[in-house]
């Protein structure tokens, strides 16, 4: 069966340069690790809901802000993971705190086979980032994106 859908936001801001916001991934899995470990807020969305809409929850539930009510959102259409996964993303340009971020948790048994369940952030994390940057620090196959942002950037201006 192939990996539920994904929808995210990529937020994006140019203070003095085009700079983008990553998360990083939460849990034990990703504890020690910096370079591609990043990406943007996303996450599953089933059959009955629309992609944006999805987006725009995943973004509250990762970063415990509300989504940017900028616009326009600019869709980036849909990149795949190297793990298979499809993300559906949209870009839009908005300013955010990293330091106010507060991500819901989940559940998993940890150590493994140790039958003890501990709670993890989903993200424990944010940071903005040049392009450069970004490219090193984001889940392989999401990179795309930020051509695609780049390309969006270009013919709207």
């Amino acid at each position: 069966m192939p990996p539920a859908p994904s929808a995210g936001l990529l937020l994006f801001r140019r203070p003095s340069g085009l700079e983008v916001l990553l998360a990083h991934l939460g849990g034990p899995y990703f504890a020690g690790k910096d370079d591609g470990a990043w990406s943007i807020p996303k996450g599953e969305y089933g059959p009955d809901e629309e992609p944006l809409a999805a987006a725009r929850r995943e973004f509250t539930e990762e970063l415990g802000a509300v989504p940017p009510a900028g616009e326009p959102y600019l869709p980036l259409e849909t990149v795949r993971q190297r793990n298979g996964k499809r993300v559906t993303a949209w870009a839009v340009e908005a300013d955010l705190d990293v330091r106010a971020v507060v991500s819901n948790t989940f559940e998993i048994e940890w150590p493994p086979r140790s039958g003890r369940r501990q709670s993890f952030p989903e993200v424990d994390r944010a940071a903005w980032f040049d392009l450069e940057t970004a490219r090193r620090k984001m889940i392989s196959g999401q990179d795309a994106l930020l051509d695609r942002l780049l390309v969006r950037l270009a013919t709207a201006s």
